[in-house]
């Protein structure tokens, strides 16, 4: 694995901490609303500066992630919030104790006055939000790190796209090209051996982006299909202003598919399994590769450009 140029510490914090929890949404939220409006205008001055031991109050025991409303208290106070409450049985993770139905308004409101920085500060975003605010705005970061697109692997690297672009050189050996425009073969000796076909992965530069070109096969029910598509290193609103075409053909006969590239925002299941791109059925394939059913060769053909 490897550590990220901006911190090791907050490379490792962040895969550990990649699940987003959700603020509860039922009706005591709205109850603790009315309270946190009251404390925002009396007790607690707004904006508060929150310090390492203020988040750690607000860091329930057992998941680690930020706790929101209704957040739970044994007699004892110690806290927890909602959605582990049932993980735990009624009972204090702490000392045991059974929790109750106690809330804890003190934290919910102290909480309410604070602003906190972005969690992906370390990957540019210099953004300050409220407490309550601040898990929708990075589950909206424009700045939050990109997982990596290799697919061949369970791989859980993430980072920025000139740091993936590395990692998908060094780590995972893609090949790399230089330009817009691409001729790509497939042969397989064995084409009923779908299940254990090799993909592929290409990164290719121009317009000073990256884009994936995918190229692989896979069980569509109990008929097996290849696919090729193309996914855009970037956000869906970038990935947008490009569009690509692919080409597949033999013995006279050809297939041409246009679209938009896919962000990498969408995983590469969801990617493959949305259709979205080149669809060849086996036996168009085998047509194709010289109709003699023995090896599978086919020759993808394609071309990136910007919309104007």
């Amino acid at each position: 694995m490897l550590s990220m140029a901006s911190g090791n510490s907050y490379s490792n914090d962040l895969r550990n901490k990649s699940e987003v929890i959700d603020p509860p949404q039922n009706e005591d939220i709205l109850d603790v609303g009315e309270h946190v409006n009251d404390a925002a205008q009396s007790a607690v001055k707004p904006n508060t500066t929150v310090t390492s031991s203020v988040r750690e109050l607000l860091e329930c025991p057992v998941c680690l992630n930020a706790m929101y409303p209704p957040i739970h208290q044994c007699s004892n106070g110690h806290t927890l919030c909602s959605g582990c409450r049932p993980r735990v049985h009624n009972r204090c993770p702490t000392c045991r104790h059974e929790l109750g139905n106690i809330r804890c308004l003190a934290l919910e409101k102290v909480a309410a006055s604070l602003e906190l920085p972005c969690k992906y500060q370390n990957f540019g975003c210099l953004g300050i939000f409220p407490y309550y605010s601040k898990l929708k705005h990075e589950s909206q970061c424009p700045s939050r790190p990109y997982t990596c697109p290799y697919a061949g692997s369970e791989c859980s690297v993430v980072g920025d796209i000139p740091f993936l672009v590395s990692h998908l050189k060094d780590d995972h050996k893609v090949d790399m090209h230089n330009g817009n425009t691409f001729n790509h073969r497939y042969v397989k000796s064995n084409p009923q051996e779908v299940e254990n076909a090799t993909w592929m992965l290409t990164v290719f530069s121009c317009f000073g982006q990256y884009f994936c070109l995918h190229f692989e096969a896979f069980q569509l029910g109990i008929a097996p299909v290849y696919v090729a598509f193309l996914r855009f290193m970037g956000d869906d609103n970038e990935a947008k202003n490009y569009s690509y075409s692919l080409e597949v053909g033999g013995n006279g006969r050809k297939m041409i598919w246009q679209g938009v590239p896919r962000s990498i925002r969408d995983s590469h299941r969801k990617a493959r399994d949305s259709f979205d791109g080149l669809i060849i059925q086996r036996n168009m394939a085998l047509f194709f590769s010289g109709g003699d059913r023995k090896e599978l060769k086919l020759r993808v053909t394609g071309r990136i450009w910007k919309e104007q």
